[in-house]
């Protein structure tokens, strides 16, 4: 370690040298995302694939993918099969649904701090491990449960794995890692593979280790994927692949297995599928800005050091060196930034290998110095994002979602801990822990407060508790004129449901029907006489706009909806 002088010291009193990390940190980020069951799944595709879950549990029928009875061609099925099993066991309802996936995420830090140890030390692995336990993002994939925490925690697992493989020989890495390969392709198609492709291969090149390329292994590894993806293939083939005569978007002759294997994603890249939304290559980039908060800060100078420096190394690392996290990351990167079809979600497979960059680099300069000008600046625009996400969560428990003396007490307290490990407290390793404590602290009130509030606007799933908990018979129930998602609707209610967008498809035995202003207009109008049981307001959760934010203006955004019995 170089001798520090004077000015070095006075520059470290605020942040100290290598952090200790220790154990409990963990539990209590394993704690607040528990705390994500208390909260509805969101519509569209949290509470899609949580209906369609239970739709497989309460059909049996786990080869077939349906949503709300119709043919499903897009996810594959491990999110619902994992799902499915987990509600069978535990009984359906936001247990059932998140659990599988909250274990899913707390296990991709484990697999991050096994890779990262490999990689570089244990001190180093456990920062790396804490960066992505508290990136904004991972804790926003265990409240809105998707495929992409499964997609994650597989991906990161078979490249540790296989990296395991690499240095000691023992085939049964390499096979545990082929085998996670299989189900992060059975999570979310072929997007599992090429990560870890794209970690290696850059890898070895830079290394010009040639051979690697070549192993007869991988031909077992191959055969390893081919026989974890057969039970979804069997699935594919027997419900599209025989029946061309099925229409899926639209279309007939559609090959399920082509789809999954080819258009879903290469498709999107290629021009074939029809999924457009016109994002560019900054699109993944300019939604990390919050994804990845605070690390954001430091990921992108962190990459841009390094390949700076791989540059300066004439492309050519040494041994001691690695590439698999900045490599991985910026192929995974470019190769999803090409699609014409991106949503924000999709470059969280790549997160792992994003808090390794950042891990690497912030261990770097707190052991030897390394990049000081850079952390001149970094050091404190983190501590000024610290600050402003605490008082980001002071705004949403005490005006956006006013929350309560409690909440606010609880905040202040919070606070007041910071404070003492900022100030007063000499702790090592400040300039991670410090963000990543508030992190922590701004996402049990985004999580308990923002969120749990936020959903009691989600219609779907406000109705479907009520009818399912009211014992209203639900072949007397269907919707009119609902412009809400209603995907939460048959999960929460527990049952499918029937909709009409015009009067004359309302038959005599439906009583109770769940409308909007125009629908109920209608209903009066045609001499229904529907009488109100239950009314409230409604808004599409996963589109926030600055009216519904504030409080004085939310009335104008929200809009009413009734269930009513009619005669």
């Amino acid at each position: 370690m170089q001798t520090q002088t004077k000015a070095d010291m006075a520059h470290c009193i605020i942040f100290p040298a290598m952090p200790k990390i220790p154990f409990w940190v963990f539990i209590l980020i394993a704690i607040v995302y528990f705390t994500a069951i208390r909260v509805d799944t969101m519509d569209i595709d949290a509470s899609q694939y949580a209906s369609m879950s239970r739709e497989m549990l309460d059909s049996h029928n786990w080869l077939f993918l349906f949503d709300r009875g119709h043919e499903y061609l897009d996810k594959p099925p491990f999110l619902m099969w994992v799902s499915a099993l987990s509600m069978k066991l535990f009984g359906i309802g936001n247990f059932g649904y998140k659990l599988p996936s909250i274990l899913f995420a707390l296990w991709a830090l484990y697999a991050t701090y096994r890779l990262t140890r490999l990689l570089y030390n244990e001190t180093t692995a456990r920062m790396a491990a804490l960066i992505l336990g508290t990136a904004q993002g991972v804790f926003l994939m265990t409240n809105d449960v998707r495929t992409d925490t499964i997609l994650m925690s597989c991906v990161i697992t078979a490249i540790w794995l296989i990296k395991e493989w690499d240095i000691t020989r023992k085939y049964g890495y390499l096979f545990g890692g082929f085998f996670f390969i299989g189900l992060g392709m059975m999570t979310k198609g072929p997007i599992a593979l090429l990560v870890p492709g794209f970690c290696f291969a850059s890898d070895w090149a830079l290394k010009r280790e040639w051979k690697k390329f070549f192993n007869p292994a991988y031909l077992l590894g191959i055969v390893i994927i081919a026989i974890v993806l057969l039970p979804m293939s069997i699935g594919l083939y027997q419900q599209f692949d025989m029946h061309p005569e099925k229409s899926v978007n639209g279309l007939t002759h559609v090959s399920g297995l082509r789809f999954f294997y080819w258009s879903q994603s290469f498709g999107r890249i290629t021009g074939e599928s029809p999924w457009n939304n016109g994002a560019g290559i900054t699109f993944l980039l300019e939604n990390m800005l919050w994804s990845f908060l605070p690390w954001i800060l430091v990921l992108v100078p962190a990459i841009s050091v390094n390949v700076i420096s791989l540059v300066r190394q004439r492309f050519r690392l040494t041994p001691s060196q690695e590439w698999i996290s900045t490599g991985g990351f910026l192929l995974a990167y470019l190769s999803l930034g090409s699609s014409a079809y991106q949503l924000p979600h999709y470059i969280f497979v790549a997160f792992p290998l994003a808090a390794i960059i950042v891990a690497s680099s912030m261990a770097a300069y707190m052991e030897r110095g390394a990049q000081k000008p850079m952390y001149k600046v970094l050091q404190p625009a983190l501590m000024v994002v610290s600050v402003l996400l605490t008082l980001v969560a002071l705004l949403l428990i005490s005006y956006v979602f006013a929350s309560g003396a409690v909440a606010i007490a609880l905040w202040a307290v919070g606070v007041g801990i910071l404070c003492y490990m900022v100030f007063v407290r000499k702790v090592a390793g400040k300039l991670i822990l410090v963000p990543a404590a508030v992190m922590i602290f701004a996402n049990v009130f985004v999580t308990n407060c923002m969120y749990y509030q936020l959903l009691q606007y989600q219609v779907g799933s406000q109705m479907g508790k009520y009818i399912h908990n009211n014992k209203i018979p639900i072949d007397q129930f269907m919707t009119y004129k609902m412009r809400d998602p209603l995907n939460s609707l048959a999960f929460y209610a527990q049952h499918l449901t029937l909709g009409a967008d015009t009067i004359d498809n309302i038959t005599p035995d439906r009583k109770y029907i769940l409308t909007m202003d125009e629908g109920y207009a209608d209903l009066q109008q045609k001499g229904f006489a529907p009488a109100i049981i239950k009314q409230g307001v409604l808004f599409k959760v996963s589109e926030l706009t600055p009216e519904f934010l504030n409080p004085a203006t939310r009335s104008k955004a929200v809009k009413n909806y009734y269930l009513v019995k009619v005669k």
